[in-house]
């Protein structure tokens, strides 16, 4: 019988909703902690055992590295025995600066540029001729392999000889020290070179300083010498130098110089390929790929406006208003310019309108609108104000480096053929398959260095295809990626750290993966596992619970409802057991019920020749009426399909969206629906502002009843005083944030509750006025549920906190920050939202796996919403991995049959049961 594993032993943990629990985790053992959403998941795992191991991580250390640290709470839990170090692996601590990338994430990267510094070919950026330069050292070497006795001379053509006369040439040869020169080939004494005849001028002669002579001795060569000579020629020729041997002249140079065009290029380091570099860094877009640029139409939107009335969007919305420096800044123009402000702007000429919008000539001329608003986003310190701005920007690809970030100096160094931007703009896969090859070519110098780089990116490479990425290319940034790839990501580093006694906790480590790569990721998992390690994983995966070890089942429902633990065994008696997650786990409930697709309108919404990223010229015909399901592997091209190519050609449609629609023939049959509605998980807002209450509406409603009360009234206080945004009612120490950014440099950055309002967001004036005996913070520490049996007299706020129920946030704190919400919940946010809207039926309706993050039955519960919008007569396309609402579907329409280069096909269309026979499909067979 084997040894009993070591239990992390926890005891009244009372983190946010749970209820005293007291659990056990094995260690060294593969733990999957499930249950409904707001169940009290997350708050045992990551709020309780993370927390506590972390702060007592921050707690061995010295004193006077604390003083520089925030202090870490002590969760709400009496004790937490057996706890190891732990290592959070979540969807949200990942940076998403646009300038980290999958290569700089993994470091792959990193060893990429070590490569082309060491081994790449410098070609001429202008007509790509290659470019070659050799050391001191090698010249030496060089040297020394000549036959003994061979007489050489070192000349070096000094740059105070260049357009001078002979004369002048032979002056400044003496005072140099110079005994010889070289003059038309011919070496002389500087007294032979006086009596040549005297009409000869430096025009006609090519004159070099003879640095030094000797004849090379096999027995004893003087290497101390040759490399002293190899350098003063070197600095005396500003980088060239010539060697004559015998006869023969051999031309050196210690920098790369085009003849033909007289570019030349310095020696290369890992910096000059690195876009986060001032030596790489493309100059145009500072290493970012795109360049983010106000647009006249979105600046100037209705020309209708005179300047006078605000036709300026973004200045009469951000302080340009009569009387501010931007206004006053256009009158002074104006007055020089006879340009009428109170005239409708479509009257004014080109020319004076390029003036408003790019300025005037001269120094104190007027800037023009443009530049002076780029130096308000640049100046600004608010992110919010920075948010507000970008909406009259467009990103574009960088003209310059046509998106590639580096300098085309450095684009132009070559390694068989191929650029570092082109390696890294290929796929994982493809790159392991082209790195086995590279070093058997023989292209290499130095082969211990170049086997040790090429074992290293190898090893980093093979991690990141094993947690199912090997779709992504290294150029892929980091602000494009889903929560579970950035996840999954950190997940590879630290599988290739090669830590033992370690307890990772993971958040849904599955979210966005195709099933097949679902097994991929188990396997990662469990080779963490098998290194001495603990894992702790949040999930709601059918195929990732029943190969854990361990099971803990929270519940029994969500928010108020859940808090504690219904299960804590293995998966085959969690089957066995009445609990809701065991029932589906073990088929006796299903997500949906077996029944006949819907027939649609019989008209359909058809993309034609769709050739966005790996997408092969493909025809999609999706029909309308019904619920269509868009599946296939990771990276098989879904999101190029339905986000870059369908989505922004009817957002441009409907709504006049200036976003660039993806390569594509066309798309017919606009005209049979009446708008689209694309619901995606991208942040409801990025600062701790905004939350779920704010993004619906519902605090407006609630600002209302506040302000309508008497005891209001008496004080003077209007509906703005109970908004956190505005001055007047809320807490002015943060400014109505609750939280305080804290500034962590090099790490993200953290929030701590403000200490003058303890978190509420107001003063204590507003704090003071109460509706149904509670305050304006308490009602946002509501959670939907209950929020909604206490406004269940008020049709209009009970109405949208119905909806966001049905969508499985019944469990949701109304005031929990935009950031804080996981990519499925702000999501569901959005949906609800659209759902509370009016709509007559034949919307089209794009959702982005929004079953992200939910049980079985949260999916149910969704499942039954979204039937509810097709029964209206509208269209719902999903873009899905999850095999129930695949199996829900009325239509699905499968692309692939693999990611990347290997993806892009059209492999099915049709109903669910015809795609269960498809042989063609990786999808058929979880089905």
């Amino acid at each position: 019988m084997p040894p009993k594993k070591p239990m992390i032993e926890v005891r009244g943990a009372r983190v946010n909703n749970l209820k005293n629990v007291n659990a056990d985790v094995p260690r060294d053992s593969f733990v999957v902690v499930t249950g409904l959403s707001g169940s009290g998941k997350s708050s045992f795992v990551f709020d309780t055992i993370f927390a506590e191991a972390n702060r007592r991580y921050m707690e061995s250390l010295s004193s006077y590295v604390r003083n520089f640290m925030e202090a870490f709470e002590k969760p709400d839990v009496d004790a937490i025995r057996n706890l190891v170090p732990a290592v959070s692996i979540d969807q949200k601590s990942v940076s998403r600066s646009p300038r980290s990338t999958v290569g700089t994430m993994t470091e792959i990267y990193d060893y990429l540029r070590l490569l082309f510094a060491k081994e790449g070919i410098p070609h001429c950026p202008k007509c790509g001729k290659p470019l070659s330069k050799k050391t001191s050292r090698e010249i030496l070497e060089e040297i020394l392999s000549l036959p003994n006795g061979t007489q050489i001379v070192f000349l070096a053509e000094p740059e105070s000889f260049a357009g001078k006369s002979f004369g002048s040439v032979l002056t400044l040869a003496a005072e140099a020290g110079y005994v010889r020169i070289r003059v038309d080939g011919n070496i002389l004494t500087l007294d032979e070179a006086r009596r040549l005849p005297e009409n000869r001028d430096r025009a006609s002669a090519i004159v070099e300083a003879v640095i030094d002579r000797l004849a090379t001795d096999a027995a004893r060569p003087d290497r101390e010498r040759i490399l002293d000579s190899v350098e003063t020629a070197f600095q005396v020729g500003q980088g060239a130098f010539t060697l004559q041997i015998g006869e023969e002249d051999r031309a050196y140079r210690n920098m790369f110089l085009c003849d033909d065009c007289g570019v030349s290029l310095s020696d290369f380091t890992p910096s000059h390929f690195s876009f986060n570099s001032p030596d790489g860094a493309c100059p145009r877009c500072s290493g970012l790929g795109a360049t983010l640029e106000f647009v006249p139409e979105l600046v100037i939107p209705n020309r209708g406006l005179s300047l006078l009335e605000g036709a300026v969007r973004p200045l009469a919305k951000t302080g340009g208003e009569r009387g501010g420096s931007s206004m006053r800044a256009l009158e002074e123009m104006s007055e020089r310019q006879g340009i009428p402000l109170s005239v409708p702007v479509k009257k004014l000429t080109k020319k004076q309108l390029d003036i408003v919008l790019y300025g005037e000539q001269g120094k104190g001329a007027f800037q023009g609108v443009i530049a002076l608003l780029g130096q308000k986003y640049f100046e600004a310190k608010s992110d919010h104000f920075r948010a507000e701005l970008e909406t009259y920007m467009r990103k574009d690809v960088c003209p310059e480096c046509e998106g590639k970030r580096l300098r085309p100096e450095t684009l132009s160094v070559l390694i068989d053929g191929r650029s570092i931007h082109e390696y890294a703009d290929r796929n994982v896969i493809d790159l392991r398959v082209l790195f086995r090859e590279l070093p058997m070519q023989g292209i290499f110098r130095e082969r211990a260095v170049v086997d040790m780089i090429f074992r290293e990116m190898e090893f980093r490479l093979s991690s990141v295809e094993k947690v199912g990425l090997g779709y992504l290319s290294l150029s892929r940034g980091a602000d494009t990626l889903s929560g579970g790839e950035a996840q999954r990501i950190r997940l590879s580093v630290q599988m290739r750290a090669g830590l033992a006694g370690i307890l990772y906790v993971l958040d849904e480590p599955s979210v966005g993966l195709h099933s097949r790569d679902t097994d991929r990721l188990i396997d990662a998992i469990l080779e963490l596992r098998e290194g001495g390690n603990s894992l702790v994983v949040v999930e709601h995966d059918r195929a990732i619970m029943k190969r854990a070890d361990y099971v803990i089942d929270f519940g029994p429902g969500a928010g108020r409802l859940g808090g504690e633990v219904v299960f804590a065994g293995t998966p085959e008696k969690l089957c066995a057991g009445k609990t809701v997650t065991g029932q589906y786990l073990s088929g006796k409930k299903r997500v949906s019920e077996a029944r006949q697709p819907r027939k649609g309108s019989g008209k359909s919404l058809s993309v034609f020749g769709a050739k966005e990223h790996n997408l092969k010229n493909v025809d999609i015909h999706i029909p309308l009426g019904v619920f269509t399901a868009v599946s296939g592997v990771s990276g098989s091209g879904k999101s190029s399909l339905v986000d870059d190519i369908l989505s922004k050609v009817l957002a441009r449609h409907f709504y006049g969206a200036h976003a660039e629609p993806g390569a594509h023939d066309s798309v017919k049959g606009i005209e049979c629906i009446d708008k689209v509605i694309t619901v995606n998980q991208d942040p409801i807002g990025r600062t701790p502002r905004s939350n779920a209450a704010t993004y619906t509406g519902i605090f407006n409603h609630v600002r209302d009843l506040f302000a309508g009360t008497g005891e209001a009234e008496r004080a003077g206080i209007d509906a703005s005083h109970f908004s956190f945004n505005m001055k007047g009612g809320r807490c002015e120490a943060c400014q109505g944030g609750g939280l305080k950014k804290i500034e962590m440099y090099l790490l993200p950055d953290m929030y701590a509750p403000c200490e003058v309002c303890r978190g509420t967001r107001y003063n204590q004036k507003t704090l003071s006025i109460e509706y149904r005996g509670m305050n304006i913070s308490q009602v946002l520490g509501m959670t939907v549920s209950e929020a909604r049996i206490f406004f269940l007299d008020q049709p209009q706020i009970e109405e949208k906190l119905r909806i966001l129920e049905e969508v499985g946030l019944d469990y949701l704190v109304l005031g929990q920050s935009a950031p804080t919400l996981s990519g499925g919940e702000a999501q569901r946010v959005k949906l609800a939202t659209e759902l509370a809207r009016k709509s007559n039926g034949n919307s089209f309706y794009i959702l982005d796996e929004p079953t992200t993050g939910l049980h079985f039955e949260d999916t149910r519960k969704l499942l039954e919403v979204l039937d509810a919008l097709v029964d209206k007569g509208n269209t719902v396309l999903v873009v899905e991995h999850n095999t129930d609402v695949i199996n829900h579907a009325d239509w699905v329409i499968e692309l692939g049959p693999d990611g990347g280069d290997a993806g892009g096909e059209l492999v099915f269309a049709g109903v669910p049961k015809d795609l269960k026979k498809c042989k063609k499909s990786p999808t058929a067979k979880y089905l």
